[in-house]
């Protein structure tokens, strides 16, 4: 004799009941659980390490395309006209855009699935760059163009790294996110490298306007061969209907998301990315002004090219360690906090060092060993946001993003100011451990890897005697 207590009807949107003529569950589960595609259609590894190669790839042409404008800005200026300030304007343009649809991209993610807005995205921002030169050529106002081409490409940009996270909460299983995310991670440092030496090479061979075709026209067939080999040429449309009628574990409501905000392991993982963006934003902006200013004498390259062929091996070491540590039984809490401590604890070693005197070798193994080690960020708190919701990872990873996006810009304009009233770079490289330290110890307090989207207080189990 079975007595069945079903779910009240009150049940959670993102809660399912099960039919009373499936199989019984298993040993510990309860009888209405919630609806989890990573579950029941994870990639095989097979798959997963093509999925990686692929998204690698695409992360390196979307650093390609950011990176071109910035390569560029000095031909473009000479050819138009434009002073420093509005040079600027036109670069920081980007990222204000890139900050208004992080959020709005990985909502969208959880819905239809990050693989649609990922190839979407990157058609449009990859014809956007291509089409580049021809609206600075065209408009009577290049300046307004380009900084209009610049803030659309970051409003583009903004949706790629929410998307992954909600596709890689999806479809990978959790003892080898931190492979795919720490490889992927790395292709933002290959595409800063090759569109680095590469674009440079066509600037000088053939003009400004072939970085942003080449870059462009390559984005776009990445994206093609993406929709015809990978999603075998499946319409990649969204519609306000699959918005609308999404997998049952997008559907949160508003008291749902302030219920998961709340949680504190998520108000760890916001403050602790908002950490960290600000010191990576701060030093890829300063580095090269504090190198040519403290060594002026030495060579760009050594300082331009070394730090980033450090940080792709570690960013992928990163990886593969975290997964082995979760493989071996360890805690997922404690590998991502572990990995966090090197990201932002044992970095801070190295960005003191910097504060002092040095020479000009031991300054670029500083920075180096710097750079390597906030890759570890990537098996760390950006992971940890997949543990803790992944039926929303993308819309809170844009949260995340979004903050961190905004507090970056502001703290390396107020690193610029820092320097100037001191007149030194210590007060910098302080400023950046201070913000490390913080965000470490507030990760390493709060961090949890249990989930928190699940309301456990509205299941009630299935009772059989």
């Amino acid at each position: 004799m079975a007595v069945i207590q079903k779910y009240a009807k009150n049940c959670g949107p993102d809660l399912v009941c099960l039919k009373e003529n499936h199989p019984p569950d298993k040993p510990g589960a309860p009888g209405c659980h919630k609806k989890r595609p990573e579950s029941h259609s994870s990639w095989s590894r097979p798959v997963a390490r093509l999925w990686t190669a692929v998204l690698l790839l695409g992360t390196c042409l979307l650093y390609c395309a950011r990176v071109a404008m910035p390569i560029c800005a000095v031909s473009m200026a000479e050819k138009f006209s434009w002073s420093k300030r509005e040079s600027g304007m036109v670069l920081g343009s980007f990222f204000w855009g890139y900050c208004f649809t992080q959020v709005f991209g990985g909502y969208v993610s959880d819905r239809v699935g990050g693989e649609k807005v990922l190839l979407l995205s990157a058609a449009a921002w990859g014809s956007m760059t291509a089409f580049t030169p021809i609206l600075a050529h065209l408009c009577s106002q290049p300046i307004l163009s380009m900084t209009v081409a610049r803030f659309l490409m970051g409003l583009l940009q903004g949706v790629h790294y929410p998307s992954l996270a909600s596709l890689c909460s999806q479809k990978v299983v959790e003892s080898e996110r931190g492979f795919l995310m720490s490889t992927v991670g790395s292709g933002s440092y290959l595409g800063t490298l090759v569109i680095g030496g590469a674009g440079s090479l066509m600037l000088d061979l053939y003009g400004w306007e072939s970085v942003f075709y080449v870059s462009g026209l390559m984005s776009v067939l990445w994206a093609y061969c993406m929709w015809k080999y990978l999603l075998k040429g499946e319409g990649p449309i969204i519609t306000l209907e699959s918005l609308g009628s999404g997998g049952t574990q997008s559907k949160l409501n508003k008291r749902h998301w302030l219920r998961i905000l709340k949680q504190p392991p998520v108000c760890a993982v916001i403050v602790t990315h908002l950490c960290a963006a600000s010191t990576f934003f701060t030093l890829l902006s300063w580095l090269p002004t504090f190198f040519k200013d403290t060594f002026p004498d030495a060579k760009g390259w050594v300082f331009n090219v070394i730090p980033w062929l450090v940080a792709i091996p570690s960013s992928l070491f990163s990886g593969c360690l975290s997964d082995h540590l979760i493989r071996q039984g360890i805690d997922t809490a404690s590998v991502r906090k572990l990995m966090q401590f090197f990201s932002m604890g044992v970095c801070s070693v190295f960005t003191v060092l910097l504060c002092g005197d040095t020479t000009f070798p031991w300054a670029v193994a500083f920075v180096s060993a710097t750079m390597g080690l906030t890759t570890f960020s990537h098996s760390g708190v950006s992971l940890n946001v997949q543990d803790l919701a992944p039926s929303c990872a993308g819309a809170l990873f844009g949260v995340m993003n979004t903050c961190g996006a905004f507090s970056g810009v502001l703290m390396v304009y107020f690193s610029g100011y820092l320097i100037e009233a001191t007149g030194s770079w210590a007060s910098m490289f302080a400023l950046i451990t201070t913000f490390n330290l913080l965000g470490l110890c507030t990760f390493l307090a709060f961090a949890e890897s249990r989930r928190v989207d699940i309301d456990s207080s509205k299941v009630r189990h299935n009772i059989h005697i």
